[in-house]
């Protein structure tokens, strides 16, 4: 879940993964206006990713994965 707050590191991430969400959330809206790959409704991000990790984003497919 993503809230206003979050807005400024938002625009300095090269990617946006959220555990929940859909279409019209908070976090696809952002990404879409700052046209950054978003992958929402992961439902596992926050528990298989920490800080610091690498990952590959495929928003086309939906697809995160850890390097």
């Amino acid at each position: 879940i993503t809230n206003p707050s979050l807005v400024p590191a938002m625009k300095k991430a090269a990617a946006i993964v959220t555990d929940t969400g859909g279409l019209t959330c908070h976090a696809a809206i952002v990404a879409r206006e700052l046209n950054t790959p978003c992958v929402i409704g992961t439902n596992i991000a926050t528990r298989v990713l920490k800080d610091g990790d690498l990952v590959e984003v495929d928003a086309t497919r939906g697809v995160v994965t850890k390097i």
